[in-house]
């Protein structure tokens, strides 16, 4: 047992309280010891990144009790991969906030957002479903705070929006719960796997009532159409590096998805077949169409942009909606770019915002430099649209050829290509609008300029644009990478007898187990050999 894994939960967990009890009122050192505390955790998170790249699945036992009964932390590929994508995301995030000036504007951000990690990270890596869920409320409070950080009514309206919505999805993700623990008598996923392949699907009711309520919560999570309403408010109103931090959050509701329904509820589960696996892909081509409509119909530019991220995340979920390994690795690939992309231009909507005071879509005076600003937005919006050659179209290309095998292939190639081409009209609109046609307008040459945005937030959007790249010219690898992460997923019994099979309290290999019976009530004990990892 690698006590590792728990670090990236530990970590911001305690950086937070330290910032609250030694440097309150000292924004300085709140800021040292948030960006020391990313860096370590980059550093943890590529560590066990590279440690589970061979296929090992890391078990983590707090208090070393044994599964079921105990909580676990599982890391194996696609846990830790996200891991390292939310610490890489959140250190220039970070850099945003602090050369902007945004951590100065209320209080008790970094603490906030340390906790936002912590809360993120946990929900990548824990083994069971309530973990889940307290994982979630953690990194759901911490975005509460953050959502309403320097203050403001729209800001205000939006986080109760977010804050009802939310809550909503928490209620129905406590009753989801309740039912699968009245049918199986366990939370634990590796259990879960276990015992829904015993349950008679002829007396079902329960079960498949709680699979539905769970994807409903991810879908929530995901910001899938219809359930999608929340997010363009909410992520529009936000901070801008709140909002680029909020880039992992439908991921994280994505992941919830992929999670659940590779291990628990695989497609091929007679118990809940046609639950999810038909309207899955109907619903994801929606997203993406909705989306793209939202785009191009955005009257400001954080909104067009929030409804990027709806598009996006209905690509991702066309490649996981194939329940197939080709698709399920085009999708984990788009799932990084998309991530990166659309922090990247939260950041850029932050730029044109400093210098206008707004970021309606009508034509005004050039932004402060305007130059260098015109340019990294083009280089976003082209990634985002999945315009050649940046990682967004090396992405739609994998999800395209990914979709030929799957069902609906013309329905998919269709809504793609013509998404896209809804989507680029829409960036090339706000861009000329913004950058091009503000060379027309006459300025005023008695009002004092705004002043340039920071050297440093330049440095964190080209940092994200950087990772952009360095994500096509290594698009090959990643792709590899992800291949095996899809095969991993589809074939769950290393994960499964990792878990369940590694000794600990109540349950040492070899030792007595209790069996249980397909309504999850515990019956005779019997001598079980389990494998020890």
């Amino acid at each position: 047992m690698t006590h590792w894994l728990i670090a990236p939960v530990v970590l911001p967990a305690m950086v937070a309280p330290f910032i609250i009890l030694a440097a309150r009122y000292h924004i300085g050192i709140q800021r040292v010891f948030s960006v020391v505390g990313v860096l370590v955790q980059i550093a943890i998170a590529l560590g066990l990144a590279l440690r589970t790249s061979d296929g090992t699945v890391l078990l983590y036992q707090l208090g070393d009790w044994a599964a079921p009964f105990g909580i676990v932390l599982v890391g194996d590929r696609l846990s830790t991969m996200l891991v390292l994508l939310t610490a890489v995301l959140s250190l220039f995030v970070l850099l945003y906030a602090i050369g902007s000036k945004w951590d100065e504007r209320g209080r008790h951000f970094h603490v906030l957002f340390a906790f936002q990690i912590m809360g993120i990270s946990g929900a990548f890596l824990t083994g069971d479903l309530f973990n889940l869920f307290v994982f979630f409320e953690v990194l759901l409070i911490a975005s509460y705070g953050l959502m309403i950080h320097s203050g403001g009514n729209a800001r205000l309206r939006a986080g109760v929006q977010y804050v009802l919505f939310n809550l909503l999805g928490s209620t129905l993700f406590l009753f989801a719960l309740g039912a699968i623990y009245a049918e199986t008598g366990t939370l634990n996923m590796a259990d879960l796997a276990q015992r829904t392949q015993l349950i008679d699907p002829d007396a079902s009711a329960g079960i498949r009532v709680a699979a539905v309520l769970l994807i409903l919560v991810f879908a929530i999570k995901a910001a899938i159409v219809p359930l999608h309403f929340w997010l363009p408010s909410s992520y529009a109103e936000a901070p801008a590096p709140v909002a680029a931090l909020f880039a992992i959050m439908t991921k994280v509701g994505g992941y919830a998805i992929i999670r659940v329904y590779t291990l628990v509820f695989p497609a091929d589960l007679e118990l809940t077949a046609g639950l999810h696996d038909v309207w899955l892909l109907p619903a994801a081509l929606l997203s993406m169409a909705v989306g793209a409509v939202g785009v191009l119909a955005a009257k400001k530019l954080d909104r067009l942009v929030a409804f990027a991220v709806i598009s996006s995340m209905g690509m991702v979920m066309i490649g996981v909606a194939l329940f197939s390994e080709a698709g399920l690795a085009a999708a984990l690939y788009y799932m990084i770019h998309s991530t990166l992309a659309a922090a990247s231009l939260f950041l850029i909507v932050d730029l044109v915002r400093q210098s206008r005071g707004h970021v309606k879509l009508k034509t005004a005076a050039p932004v402060a430099g305007a130059a260098l600003t015109a340019g990294v937005f083009m280089a976003a919006a082209i990634a985002m649209t999945g315009l050649p050659p940046l990682s967004g179209f090396v992405g739609k290309l994998m999800i395209l050829q990914a979709a030929l095998d799957g069902p609906l292939p013309v329905w998919t190639w269709a809504l793609i290509l013509v998404s896209s081409l809804v989507s680029v009209v829409g960036f090339a609109r706000a861009g000329s609008t913004i950058f091009w046609k503000a060379q027309s307008v006459e300025v005023d040459e008695t009002a004092e300029p705004a002043a340039p945005p920071a050297t440093l937030s330049y440095v964190a959007v080209g940092g994200l644009l950087a990772l952009l790249l360095a994500l096509t010219g290594f698009a090959g690898r990643v792709y590899e990478y992800n291949t095996a992460t899809a095969a991993q997923l589809y074939a769950p019994q290393p994960y499964i007898d990792t878990v369940m099979n590694t000794p600990g309290k109540l349950g040492r290999a070899g030792d007595a187990k209790a069996d249980y019976d397909t309504d999850g009530k515990t019956g005779d004990e019997t001598k079980t050999e389990g494998e020890t990892h």
